[in-house]
């Protein structure tokens, strides 16, 4: 998938809904690297390019179609963690302690 795939495929609201119905079911540690990638973007000085990594690991995240389907059980998000992982390690320089805050603040509400 190229940058432009990545954007085109990529929203919030489909982020935030595919969070709201399997947050629990995808578990803490996807979660959180998902909002790690989220509130990294969210930034206004992260570059165009770490940005198009971040939307396009989001967008694999909430595309229904996986290479291991997320249904599953305990393996369906297994390939999206990788994708996560490799992507916040791409722009893990942009994931800084203000964004590991906010991904708190919202996991706490979530798995509190």
């Amino acid at each position: 998938m190229n940058d432009t795939q990545a954007n085109s495929t990529y929203s919030d609201d489909s982020l935030w809904s595919k969070l709201g119905i399997y947050a629990r079911q995808a578990g803490y540690t996807v979660i959180e690297k998902v909002l790690w990638l989220y509130y990294a973007a969210d930034n206004p000085n992260v570059p165009a390019k770490a940005k198009a990594a971040i939307y396009a690991a989001l967008a694999y995240f909430i595309s229904p179609i996986d290479v291991v389907p997320d249904v599953i059980p305990v393996v369906g998000y297994s390939d999206d963690l990788s994708v996560l992982a490799a992507a916040v390690v791409a722009v893990s320089f942009y994931i800084n302690d203000e964004v590991k805050q906010r991904a708190r603040d919202t996991l706490a509400t979530w798995f509190s």
